[in-house]
């Protein structure tokens, strides 16, 4: 059988500074087909050019990637302000649908980051627009100056629940991750389950209560170096065995 086509979301970019594109990190590409074992297919964000309908008929699973812009606080029921940062509205358009439709069909999808903010909001959920800004947080984003490596660096623990599905997965209940966001779960949305807590109380692990398929998502960044990362490593094989398994048995009913 052919790999399985899991579709990642692009972001809105400007190349140069002038050039309108959408773009995707390697990085991203490298974790699905190296490490997942699937056919990895970047997806513009944009719902003038894609929708959920087809990009569900497309492909059989969505990693849904981290990014600079932020969910939209209208999204959320909230006004917006300086604090939110820059936004994609466009990209809100596409992924929040999308994530509601495939719980529901029970097709996999995988939250990096932004990511991990979007199955949030998608279910309900709520955002802080700055953690670093709460009584007691730490700064959970990326070191301004440094190396990619230094940048990308682990930094603190996620301690997870015994037993639970992300402890099954990474064989561990507390596991060492990277930190590279500014925004955080305030709210979680109806049926979003927390596993998963940085030392400070960030959640930073969630998985859709209830969903037929694969629906894991965490606030830090697993596509570095997931082919050698004792924590990013099976996490990226999990996603890859549920998107096997959810394209076998499209097929077989084809």
């Amino acid at each position: 059988m052919a790999r399985p086509v899991v579709g990642i979301i692009g972001n809105t970019d400007l190349l140069n500074g002038t050039y309108p594109a959408f773009t995707g990190g390697q990085m991203n590409a490298e974790a699905i087909s190296d490490v997942s074992g699937c056919l990895p297919l970047l997806i513009p964000a944009h719902p003038r050019f894609v929708s959920t309908e087809e990009l569900m008929a497309v492909c059989d699973g969505f990693l849904f990637t981290g990014g600079r812009p932020n969910v939209h606080p209208e999204e959320y029921g909230e006004p917006e302000t300086e604090a939110h940062g820059a936004f994609d509205r466009c990209r809100d358009a596409v992924t929040l649908p999308l994530i509601r439709a495939c719980v529901e069909a029970g097709q996999p999808f995988l939250g990096i980051c932004r990511g991990f903010q979007e199955v949030n909001v998608a279910m309900g959920g709520t955002l802080y627009p700055e953690i670093r800004d709460l009584p007691g947080r730490m700064n959970h984003r990326m070191p301004p100056e440094g190396t990619i490596e230094e940048k990308f660096a682990q930094r603190h623990i996620v301690r997870l629940a015994k037993g639970g599905k992300f402890a099954q997965v990474f064989g561990a209940d507390e596991v060492m991750t990277n930190t590279l966001h500014g925004q955080g779960i305030k709210q979680p949305g109806k049926r979003i389950v927390v596993e998963g807590y940085a030392p400070d109380g960030t959640p930073e692990a969630i998985y859709v209560e209830g969903a037929k398929g694969f629906t894991m998502a965490v606030q830090w960044h697993p596509e570095w170096r997931a082919g050698e990362d004792p924590v990013s490593r099976p996490l990226f094989e999990a996603f890859g065995a549920a998107v096997w398994e959810f394209a076998a048995e499209r097929r077989a009913q084809a």
